[in-house]
C-alpha cells in the first residue's frame, strides 16, 4: 500500500491551569451545563491542550449545553470542546457523541473535582488523560 495511516492511539496532555479554568467555569455554570471550546496541538497521536475559548452565543440548562459552529472564527488550534454533566456520570450520551467536535470531547462530572474530567473519542471510547505543568 502506498498511501498506508500509522495508527496512533490517543493521548491527552492537559495544562494543569487549564484543568483548574475548566473546573472553575464548570461550578459557575452549575447547575447548568457549561461548555468550552478547547485549544491546543496534535502530534502522533497526543494532544496538547493548553487553551479555552468561550463559543460564541453558546447556551445552556440543566441537561443540555451547545453553540451554533457556524459562528466561530476560524482557527486551526480548536482541538475539540469540554462539557459538564451536572447530574450523573461522565459518560458521554447519544446527543454528545452526535454533536461530537474536534478530536476529544472532555466531560466533567460534578462535584468538579481535580478527577472528574474524563476524554472521550468519538466512538464513545474512553481516552488516557495526564496532567501536566
Amino acid at each position: 500500500m502506498i498511501f498506508k495511516k500509522e495508527k496512533f492511539e490517543r493521548h491527552i496532555l492537559l495544562k494543569k491551569d487549564v484543568r483548574d479554568s475548566i473546573l472553575s467555569y464548570c461550578k459557575m455554570k452549575h447547575p447548568n451545563e457549561g461548555i468550552l471550546i478547547l485549544k491546543g496541538k496534535s502530534k502522533k497521536g497526543k494532544i496538547t491542550i493548553d487553551g479555552l475559548v468561550i463559543p460564541p452565543f453558546s447556551y445552556s440548562d440543566p441537561t443540555f449545553a451547545g453553540f451554533p459552529q457556524s459562528f466561530l472564527p476560524l482557527d486551526l488550534d480548536y482541538v475539540g470542546v469540554v462539557h459538564s454533566h451536572p447530574c450523573g456520570s461522565a459518560k458521554p450520551s447519544l446527543t454528545d457523541l452526535h454533536n461530537f467536535f474536534g478530536l476529544v470531547s472532555l466531560i466533567v462530572q460534578s462535584p468538579y473535582d481535580d478527577d472528574d474530567i474524563f476524554a472521550w473519542d468519538s466512538n464513545g471510547n474512553q481516552l488516557s488523560m495526564t496532567v501536566i505543568d
